[in-house]
């Protein structure tokens, strides 16, 4: 049944508009080369660089998530990405005052609203902007103020994303964990519910991302969905290119989503 659903709402947004094509990018994550400096506390290797090889690659942008302990990325890093990268800047951040701040000063091309927990290893789950409505309205409108668009990393459910469009977001971001941890018949069942999420969000006019948990294997099923925007990836390709090397990595990960 799930199946029939989606088929019928993608054949008709086509037959909507016949030219309706949304070719799938690759946001390239580089928290995890901050994780190995880090490691060292010393400056090597330095991301920002490392950016650079990224867009080689074919990076459509950097995705960077300045956390509140910064434990990887520095408020260096992201400043200097501003200024040396080609494409765009993400900047993914939790919701505070402190964020902010450092958002309104930066000038991102666009900020990921996340969920942060000092405990976790990574983002564990969406952002749950039903329970946060008036706070997220205004912090929403503070960064459109300062012309930066906002995008909430939210779990595929109704809920939020009805709620993330009555907020303000001009994006969404669709956490696929769940989808890359399961497989199977039940893998299956959280892609189809993943791309009604996509479907019901277009047509509130947000543009869909996606990213959590994508690798070689997984991703050619979520990049092949007709309105995806934009696909966020980060620890596969720098794992993959301890390999062959990060331009070759991005390079392999980009022709994966473009070849649908």
């Amino acid at each position: 049944m799930l199946f029939f659903i989606s088929y019928y709402w993608a054949v008709t947004r086509l037959s909507r508009n016949k030219d309706f094509v949304i070719m799938t990018t690759l946001g390239v994550n580089i928290d995890h080369i901050a994780n190995v400096r880090q490691a060292r506390k010393t400056v090597e290797p330095d991301p920002v660089q490392f950016a650079f090889l990224a867009e080689l690659g074919g990076a459509d942008s950097i995705t960077v998530h300045l956390r509140e302990d910064r434990r990887h990325i520095q408020d260096r890093d992201v400043f200097l990405l501003k200024e040396t990268i080609k494409t765009q800047l993400n900047l993914e951040m939790a919701a505070t005052e402190e964020m902010l701040e450092i958002a309104k000063k930066l000038l991102p091309d666009y900020v990921t609203l996340v969920p942060e927990k000092r405990e976790e290893v990574t983002t564990e789950g969406g952002l749950d902007v039903k329970s946060n409505i008036q706070y997220l309205k205004n912090f929403v409108e503070n960064l459109k103020d300062s012309n930066i668009k906002v995008s909430a990393f939210i779990d595929p459910v109704g809920d939020q994303i009805n709620y993330s469009r009555e907020i303000g977001f001009d994006i969404i971001e669709l956490h696929t964990g769940k989808y890359a941890q399961l497989t199977g018949y039940e893998q299956h069942k959280e892609l189809q519910r993943i791309i009604e999420s996509s479907y019901e969000a277009s047509d509130l006019g947000l543009v869909v991302n996606a990213g959590h948990g994508l690798n070689y294997n997984n991703v050619k099923k979520i990049a092949s969905i007709n309105n995806m925007n934009e696909l966020n990836i980060g620890h596969s390709i720098v794992a993959r290119a301890l390999a062959v090397g990060l331009e070759k990595s991005v390079r392999e990960m980009k022709s994966l989503i473009t070849l649908i």
